[in-house]
């Protein structure tokens, strides 16, 4: 089931789309809120696949909203609806799903819900089959094993990926190069790193709570927020 939350102050809007969202089998609605503040204290606790929203709601707008969201460990896709066209290049900017304008027909919003459900087919069978990667370097498409990537670092608009034999500067977003990766063994620990689980070889405590991951070989630390220690220790068996 795809899991999905509504951001809508207004209850007729809200009413309508959760009519079309019941109606669509694969879809499991967890929550409706009116308020941004409502949404991050469900946020805090659960984070689903899909989040609906609109830009003027009370409290921080949609599109601060959206940009809070989008540092979550678990980053939602994001369908807005609104009535304001002008925040559409932002919102693409920031990776949202779907832009959708009010009022929307229902072959808009059914198009929409359709092609969720086929975003997140695809990669269910990505993350079950997508062993090896293929990664472009000096003109050629090298085949990696994705268990030997070591960890994955952001770089403006590229992703530098350093594995045990070779570092490979990438065109792809950090966010869209994550949803590649197996997530058995891959975690964010920061908002600038992803490292692969089973190849750290220390866990050193830092400032603040914080901790640090040692990659021996490599002569390199990376951080673990602070926000992301609890689930980084949970993973990795720590008291």
């Amino acid at each position: 089931m795809i899991s999905c939350i509504i951001i809508e102050d207004e209850y007729p809007a809200r009413e309508e789309l959760k009519y079309f969202i019941k109606n669509t089998s694969g879809f499991e609605l967890q929550g409706e809120f009116e308020s941004s503040e409502e949404a991050l204290q469900f946020l805090g606790k659960r984070v689903p696949d899909v989040i609906f929203m609109d830009i003027n709601i009370p409290g921080i707008n949609g599109m601060t909203l959206s940009k809070i969201i989008k540092n979550l460990n678990s980053m939602p896709q994001i369908v807005f609806i609104t009535a304001h066209k002008e925040h559409a290049v932002e919102a693409f900017e920031i990776e949202a799903f779907d832009y959708i304008l009010k009022p929307y027909s229902e072959e808009r919003i059914v198009k929409a819900l359709k092609k969720l459900e086929t975003h997140f087919n695809e990669k269910n069978v990505s993350d079950i089959k997508n062993e090896r990667i293929s990664l472009w370097k000096n003109d050629k498409m090298i085949v990696v094993d994705v268990k030997d990537i070591i960890y994955c670092e952001a770089s403006e608009r590229e992703t530098i990926i350093t594995t045990k034999f070779d570092i490979f500067n990438v065109n792809f977003t950090f966010s869209e190069f994550e949803k590649k990766l197996p997530v058995d063994i891959f975690f964010r620990c920061h908002r600038s790193y992803i490292v692969n689980l089973t190849l750290i070889d220390e866990i050193i405590p830092w400032f603040n709570g914080t901790l640090m991951i040692r990659f021996n070989k490599l002569k390199k630390d990376v951080p673990v927020s602070k926000k992301n220690v609890k689930d980084f220790k949970n993973l990795m068996g720590l008291i």
